[in-house]
């Protein structure tokens, strides 16, 4: 990590433990402000100064995307959950086309993706209601991004893409199985802390 990279992250991390203060203390412009601003922090560190790597492009129009859909999902409204939803399924695909241009991944990875996949759809299935396509599209985009990330020769890649799928399953968890207050704070520091590491590839 380059030394301009470390005060962003720090921020990221502060900025997060305040929103989910804000969170469990029921203060929502608080919450909206820490959320955004954290959100923006790391597409700050995708655009600090240095020569562009191969990944560029694509990382840093996933970050953007992810800054929307963190910003639509502050809201409880199923139209603006639907919104968050679209943009990160935009950010997922953006990705995956970044990490398809240069990297090799191993087809048998395929295998304990589909599992992944199949394993969260059956746990999904039944709760989604109206909601099963979406979660089928956004599944899908998920399950190719993490795979083609695991060749990318960029262990903060790798790791980002895993992070990045392991907080989806607590959004997932708030939204269809068990709402509360637990789920964000296991999903969004997953969440951020991949975020970042996506961000720290881009150069």
């Amino acid at each position: 990590m380059s030394l301009a990279a470390w005060p962003l992250t720090v921020a990221v991390a502060l900025l997060v433990a305040a929103h989910l203060a804000a969170d469990a203390l029921g203060h929502p412009t608080w919450r909206g402000l820490t959320k955004v601003a954290a959100s923006l922090a790391f597409v700050a560190i995708g655009l600090l100064p240095g020569p562009p790597g191969p990944l560029a492009g694509g990382l840093l129009t996933g970050l953007a995307l992810s800054v929307l859909g963190d910003a639509a999902l502050l809201s409880a409204r199923r139209g603006w959950f639907l919104a968050g939803l679209a943009a990160f399924l935009l950010a997922h695909l953006s990705y995956a086309a970044a990490f398809a241009a240069v990297g090799r991944p191993d087809p048998w990875l395929l295998l304990p993706v589909a599992a992944l996949l199949l394993g969260t759809l059956r746990w999904l299935w039944p709760r989604a209601g109206a909601m099963r396509g979406p979660v089928v599209a956004y599944c899908l985009a998920i399950g190719t991004m993490l795979w083609l990330s695991q060749g990318v020769d960029r262990v903060e890649v790798r790791l980002g893409a895993i992070l990045f799928a392991a907080s989806d399953l607590a959004v997932a968890r708030d939204q269809f199985v068990r709402p509360g207050l637990a789920n964000r704070a296991v999903g969004l520091p997953l969440y951020y802390a991949a975020q970042v590491l996506l961000a720290l590839a881009v150069r």
